[in-house]
C-alpha cells in the first residue's frame, strides 16, 4: 500500500507534468489536464494565502457595502425599481439581521443626502469606499494571474462605474424573472407535468444569476485576456458552491440561538462577516480555478524548469535564437512562443522565460506576428550576420547588475581575471559560428 500511494504521489507531482499531447490519446491527455489544473488550483490556494486575500476583502467590503449599495438604490430610485432591488438584495444578500441593519443604513445615507448634509467630504469617501473595493478586487485577481500592470486611473472609474450602473439591472431583471415564472406557476398548476418544469425553474433562477456573476467577474476583472470557457466553468463551479454555502447558512442560523441569547443583535455582525469571507474564499478558488484551467499547459515539466541547469538553459536560447535567426533571413513570418514551443518542444514557460531574458538582454524584440491577428511573433534586435553564438551566449552572461562592492581590481583581481579567461577560452571556439548557420 505505502509503495502505490507513493507511486501515485510521484505521478501526481512529476510523471504526470511531463506527459506531452503526442503521447497518449486526445481523451487521456484531457482527463490528465483536468487533474493537473484541479493540482494546480489546490497548490496556489495555499501559496498565494488566499485566505488572507479573502479577508481582506472582507474589511474592504464592509466598509464600502453601505456606500455601493447607496449608489445602487439612487441608480433604481431614479427609475422607480427600488422595491424590486431591495426585494432581490434581501433574497440575494446575508439573511440575517446584518441584511436590515445594512439596508436602514442605506435608507439614512440616501435620506441625508437628499437633505443637502452629504456633501464635501462625505461624497469623496462614498467613492473612495467604492474605488478602494474594487481596486482591491482588481489587485487580488491580478496576482493570481500574474498580471503586473493594473488598468490605468481613466479605465478604472469608467470600468467600475459601468459595473455599478450595471448591478441594479440585473437585479431588476432577476427579480422581474421571478415574479414572471411564480405568476407563470399560478396558471399552470392543473398541468401535471408543466408545473414541475416551472418550479425547477424558478429553484434555478438564483443558481443561474449566480453562475452569470461570477463568470462576469472572471472574465472582466483582471486585466488580462479570459477564455471565456474557462471563465464559465469555473463561473459554474464558483456559483453553485456559494449557493450550497448560502443554504448552509441559512440553515445553520437554528444552531446559534445560543449564540444570540449571549451577544444579542451584535450577533448578526461576527455571523455577517463569516458569510463575507466564506463568500470571498469562494470566489477567489474560483479565480484560480480558472486560471489553472487556462494556463496548465505553462506549468508543464514546471519542477524541471525551476531546476534547470546554466548549460541547459544556454543550449534552449541558442536553439530559440537558432530558429529565430534562420527564419528572419530566410524572409519568413517571425516565430510565436507556441511557435517555438511546439517546434523545439521546449515547455511553453522555459520558452516565455528564455524570450523573455532574450529581450531584456537586447537580442530579441517583440513584432506582430501577423496582421490579421494578435499573436506577438520575436525577431532579432541584431544583424544575423554578426550575431554568432559566442555574442548570444555574451550578452546573455554579462546582463544584469555587477555594481556590488567588491574590490575586483586589486584584492580579488586574480579571481576576476581567471574568470574572463575561462570564459574567452569558452567563447574562442564558437566566435565565428553564426546562429543562422546552425
Amino acid at each position: 500500500m505505502d509503495k502505490r500511494i507513493s507511486a501515485l504521489w510521484k505521478f501526481l507531482s512529476y510523471d504526470i507534468w511531463r506527459i506531452t499531447e503526442d503521447e497518449v490519446t486526445k481523451t487521456t491527455y484531457s482527463v490528465y489536464n483536468v487533474i493537473k489544473a484541479i493540482w494546480i488550483c489546490a497548490t496556489r490556494f495555499t501559496q498565494d494565502r488566499l485566505i488572507n486575500k479573502a479577508a481582506a476583502l472582507t474589511y474592504s467590503t464592509l466598509l464600502a457595502i453601505v456606500p455601493i449599495l447607496a449608489i445602487v438604490f439612487a441608480i433604481a430610485r431614479g427609475f422607480g425599481f427600488d422595491n424590486m432591488v431591495e426585494e432581490a438584495v434581501s433574497n440575494l444578500g446575508s439573511p440575517t439581521e446584518a441584511t436590515e441593519f445594512i439596508l436602514q443604513f442605506v435608507n439614512s445615507y440616501l435620506a441625508q443626502t437628499k437633505n443637502g448634509i452629504f456633501i464635501g467630504v462625505g461624497l469623496i469617501m462614498l467613492f473612495w469606499t467604492v474605488v478602494n473595493l474594487v481596486n482591491n478586487m482588481e489587485t487580488t485577481f491580478n496576482h493570481i494571474w500574474q498580471v503586473q500592470k493594473a488598468r490605468n486611473m481613466f479605465r478604472k472609474i469608467t470600468d467600475y462605474f459601468s459595473m455599478l450602473l450595471l448591478i441594479p439591472i440585473l437585479l431588476v431583471v432577476s427579480s422581474g424573472l421571478s415574479i414572471f415564472m411564480t405568476t407563470t406557476l399560478k396558471h399552470i398548476e392543473n398541468f401535471a407535468l408543466l408545473a414541475p418544469l416551472v418550479r425547477f425553474l424558478i429553484r434555478l433562477i438564483p443558481f443561474v444569476l449566480t453562475w452569470f456573476m461570477f463568470t462576469g467577474l472572471y472574465l472582466f476583472m483582471p486585466n488580462t485576456k479570459v477564455k471565456f470557457k474557462h471563465a464559465l466553468i469555473s463561473g459554474i463551479l464558483a456559483g453553485t458552491a456559494y449557493q450550497l454555502f448560502q443554504f448552509f447558512y441559512i440553515n445553520s442560523q437554528l444552531w446559534v440561538s445560543r449564540y444570540n441569547a449571549i451577544y444579542g443583535s451584535f450577533a448578526a455582525l461576527p455571523l455577517f462577516l463569516l458569510w463575507l469571507q466564506g463568500s470571498w474564499t469562494i470566489c477567489l478558488f474560483g479565480v484560480e480555478l480558472t486560471y489553472a484551467g487556462q494556463n496548465v499547459r505553462n506549468f508543464s515539466f514546471d519542477r524541471d524548469t525551476r531546476n534547470i541547469s546554466p548549460r541547459f538553459r544556454d543550449f534552449v536560447a541558442i536553439l530559440i535564437m537558432s530558429h529565430i535567426a534562420k527564419r528572419f533571413d530566410h524572409g519568413q513570418p517571425p516565430y510565436t512562443a507556441e511557435e517555438l514551443s511546439e517546434e523545439c518542444q521546449i515547455p511553453i514557460r522555459l520558452t516565455q522565460q528564455t524570450l523573455y531574458k532574450l529581450q531584456e538582454a537586447g537580442i530579441v524584440h517583440e513584432v506582430s506576428a501577423d496582421a490579421k491577428s494578435e499573436a506577438t511573433g520575436y525577431q532579432p534586435s541584431i544583424d544575423t550576420g554578426k550575431l554568432s553564438v559566442a555574442l548570444l551566449l555574451d550578452r546573455l552572461y554579462t546582463y544584469g547588475s555587477e555594481d556590488f562592492k567588491i574590490d575586483r581590481e586589486h584584492e580579488y583581481s586574480e579571481e576576476w581575471l581567471t574568470l574572463l579567461k575561462a570564459r574567452d577560452i569558452y567563447y574562442k571556439e564558437t566566435s565565428h559560428v553564426l546562429l543562422k548557420d546552425l
